[in-house]
């Protein structure tokens, strides 16, 4: 059974930093590929960060692209999302999530209907 777990939400002030954990339970690493979503109230969830072709490589929405990294440790089942110069607008509730196989492209690694797994979310907010 497949099991993922958040952690590492908190509250920051504009400009900061926080590194999102994510642990992975009951998958084979390199048959799955992982992705970083976020929802905000009253909007929908968007994607942040995917990796793809077996974790080599990766994929940013624009908002996040060079602010934002995704990154695996293979050997304990663990992704992370490393959040640098943080805004208010990237408050939201972020979400880790696993998809059987690899994607063909890396835009696809950020839409949540190819994912088959989701853990339950940590919280982030970040103060003007």
């Amino acid at each position: 059974q497949v099991q993922l777990q958040e952690s590492g939400g908190g509250s920051v002030q504009t400009g900061g930093s926080l590194r999102l954990s994510c642990a992975a339970s009951g998958i084979i690493s390199h048959w799955y590929s992982m992705g970083w979503f976020r929802q905000a109230p009253g909007k929908e969830r968007e994607g942040v960060a995917g990796q793809y072709t077996g974790g080599t490589g990766t994929y940013y929405a624009d908002s996040v692209k060079g602010r934002f990294t995704i990154s695996r440790d293979t050997s304990n089942d663990m992704v992370y999302l490393e959040m640098n110069s943080l805004k208010p607008e990237d408050t939201a509730m972020y979400y880790c999530a696993a998809r059987r196989g690899y994607f063909a492209s890396g835009s696809s690694s950020l839409e949540d209907i190819y994912y088959d797994y989701w853990g339950q979310g940590t919280q982030v907010t970040v103060s003007p």
